[in-house]
């Protein structure tokens, strides 16, 4: 699709123009956004817009990045330059369904084999935690892919929440999902449960939540731990990780470290998985 585009609008853009067009995008559902949206195609962006409406029928809104992630809840600013006037959608992948609305929820679909690679973990009869679960996506590919006992999901964002709330009656995971709304530091304690796996995917700033997550984490249980790392320093997430177990009085064993996204050149998304004793 990324080469396609460039070919649809090779008679309706100067060459100059052409080759400014964006090669990197995501879909969600059937709402395609473009991150980085250059200010010299601004005003080409309804040309482009209905060009991809034109050819790629599943594509009903074309939306771009005006702000990027910010704020408490890390959700962007979109614009909508094509199609139809909505940001709401439903995605699918990993055999669920996941309604969101991508101008209000942190979602990316470009995580959906780290999804997939973290149920493929999952053994029979795990009692799972997911902190900052967004709308619910790793809790509904765990629960529908495995043969786990219980996925528990902790969000702060009440529109993500709402969201993950709708997901889980969607695809008729009531019984094996539990969700709760507020800060994991409070609502963890007032849990008070142990957990055989906990998943850690906050986009910046997870080391500050390893202490609390090394409480609730049964013995020889695994944590999944993501932070935004440089090429040549994915060794920093073990050293965050250690740290952490030291300050803990607990014992870890890596057991893996992998890079799973690409945030910008040079620059990536990496998950620490960790055993702790």
């Amino acid at each position: 699709m990324k080469q396609n585009l460039k070919f649809y609008l090779k008679n309706k853009l100067p060459n100059k123009e052409l080759k400014l067009v964006p090669s990197s995008f995501d879909v969600v559902g059937d709402i395609l956004i473009f991150s980085d949206f250059p200010k010299e195609l601004t005003k080409k962006e309804k040309i482009i817009g209905q060009t991809i409406l034109e050819n790629y029928h599943h594509i009903k809104t074309i939306l771009k990045k005006t702000k990027k992630y910010s704020g408490r809840f890390r959700t962007p600013r979109l614009k909508v330059i094509a199609g139809e006037n909505r940001k709401e959608t439903t995605h699918k992948e990993n055999n669920v369904f996941i309604k969101l609305d991508v101008e209000k929820v942190y979602f990316s679909p470009r995580m959906a084999s780290e999804r997939k690679r973290i149920a493929e973990l999952v053994k029979p009869n795990e009692s799972v935690l997911v902190m900052f679960n967004g709308c619910a996506p790793y809790s509904l590919v765990i629960a529908k892919n495995t043969k786990c006992k219980e996925v528990y999901g902790i969000e702060i964002n009440p529109t993500a929440h709402k969201y993950a709330l709708e997901n889980i009656k969607k695809n008729k995971l009531e019984n094996k999902i539990k969700l709760f709304l507020g800060d994991v530091k409070r609502v963890m304690p007032k849990i008070n449960k142990k957990f055989d796996r906990i998943l850690m995917p906050l986009p910046k700033g997870g080391e500050n939540y390893l202490d609390l997550t090394l409480k609730y984490v049964k013995n020889k249980g695994i944590i999944h731990f993501y932070d935004f790392l440089h090429e040549g320093e994915f060794y920093k997430a073990e050293e965050k990780v250690k740290s952490a177990c030291k300050k803990s009085k607990k014992k870890c064993k890596i057991l893996k470290t992998i890079k799973c996204g690409q945030y910008s050149p040079g620059f990536y998304r990496v998950c620490a998985d960790f055993k702790v004793n």
